[in-house]
C-alpha cells in the first residue's frame, strides 16, 4: 500500500519561467563559488600581463608609441636572440623525449611495488635548489672539472674539452633539470595504456617490437606531447642555467631582457620583448590545439 500511495505522489511540473529563475540561481551559485578563483586570476595574470602589453608600447616620452617594436625589426640581435631560445627550447624538449621515454617505459613494466622507490629518483632533484644543481654542473663540466679528468684518466681523450661556457653545457643543465617534468606525463599515459592490447597482438603472431611500435607507441604519444609543451614552454623562460653554463655565449630571451633592464633602465623595450615570447608561446599553443585537444592529452580526458 505505501509503495503504491508513493507511485501516486508526483512532483508538480515546472513551468518555463520557474525553470528560467531556477537556471539563473544556478549560474549565480556557481559564479560566487568561483569569484574568489577569478579575482585571483585577474590579479596575479589578467593585471600584470595588461601592465606588460601598457609598458610595451611606452615610448622614452612616456607617451603611446611603437618605438620598442620598431627596434626589435631593426636591430637583428632580438632575432639572435628569439632564435636561439626556440632553438635551445627544442634541443632540449627533443633529448628530454630520447631519455625520458626509456626510462617511463622502464617504470611503467615494473611491479607497482617497486614504482615508488624507482620514482623517487626521479623526483630527488627537486628536492636541491635549481641554483644548487646548476653550480654543481658547473664543477662537473669544467675544464678540470670531474668529467674532464675522469676521461682523461681513462684514456676517452688526450686533453680537457670544453663541457661548459657553451651550448652543450647549457643543454645540458637544462636536459637534467626538465628531465622530470618529461617522465611524469609520459608515465602516466603508459600506465593507462590498456596491456590486454599487447597481449592481443601477441596472439595474433606479432612479435614483440612490432607490438612495442604498432600499439604502445601511438598510445602513450599523449603523453610525450604533453611532456614536449611542458618542457618547451618553461625551457623559453629559463634564466639561471643559461646565464650559469651558457657564460655569456648563450643569450636566451630572459637573458636579455635581464641586460636591457640592467643596462638601460628600458622597461618599455624589455617589456616589449617579454610581450613577443609570450604571444610566440600562446601562439604555438593555438597551433597545436588546431590538430590536438591540449585539454584531453593535458588531463587525460577521453
Amino acid at each position: 500500500m505505501i509503495a503504491q500511495s508513493a507511485k501516486k505522489i508526483e512532483k508538480p511540473a515546472l513551468n518555463s519561467t520557474q525553470l528560467g529563475n531556477a537556471e539563473r540561481q544556478e549560474r549565480l551559485a556557481l559564479t560566487l563559488l568561483s569569484l574568489p578563483a577569478i579575482l585571483c586570476v585577474i590579479a596575479i595574470i589578467i593585471i600584470p600581463i595588461g601592465w606588460l602589453f601598457s609598458l610595451s608600447f611606452t615610448g622614452t616620452d612616456g607617451n603611446f608609441s611603437l618605438e620598442n617594436y620598431k627596434k626589435m625589426l631593426e636591430y637583428k640581435s632580438y632575432f639572435r636572440v628569439l632564435k636561439t631560445t626556440f632553438n635551445v627550447s627544442f634541443l632540449t624538449t627533443f633529448f628530454c623525449i630520447l631519455l625520458g621515454y626509456p626510462l617511463s617505459y622502464f617504470l611503467s613494466q615494473i611491479p607497482k611495488k617497486y614504482v615508488g622507490i624507482f620514482m623517487l629518483t626521479v623526483l630527488l632533484p627537486f628536492w636541491t635548489s635549481l641554483l644548487v644543481r646548476t653550480y654543481a654542473w658547473l664543477v662537473l663540466l669544467q675544464k678540470k672539472g670531474v668529467i674532464n679528468n675522469f676521461a682523461i684518466d681513462m684514456g676517452f681523450w688526450e686533453k680537457p674539452i670544453k663541457l661548459a661556457h657553451n651550448l652543450n653545457g647549457t643543454l645540458i643543465g637544462m636536459i637534467h633539470i626538465m628531465l622530470p617534468f618529461m617522465v611524469l606525463p609520459l608515465y602516466a599515459a603508459m600506465r593507462r595504456v590498456d596491456r590486454q592490447l599487447i597481449q592481443a597482438s601477441s596472439n595474433l603472431g606479432a612479435s614483440p617490437v612490432q607490438s612495442f611500435w604498432q600499439i604502445f607507441v601511438p598510445l602513450s604519444l599523449p603523453g610525450v606531447i604533453a611532456g614536449s609543451l611542458i618542457v618547451f614552454i618553461l625551457c623559453l623562460g629559463f634564466y639561471v642555467t643559461p646565464a650559469v653554463l651558457g657564460g655569456g655565449r648563450v643569450i636566451l630571451v630572459s637573458m636579455q631582457i635581464t641586460a636591457i633592464l640592467e643596462d638601460q633602465f628600458n622597461w618599455g623595450a624589455a617589456s616589449a620583448l617579454g610581450v613577443v615570447l609570450l604571444t610566440s608561446t600562446f601562439a604555438l599553443l593555438v597551433i597545436v590545439s588546431r590538430f590536438l585537444k591540449i585539454d584531453a592529452i593535458m588531463f587525460g580526458k577521453s
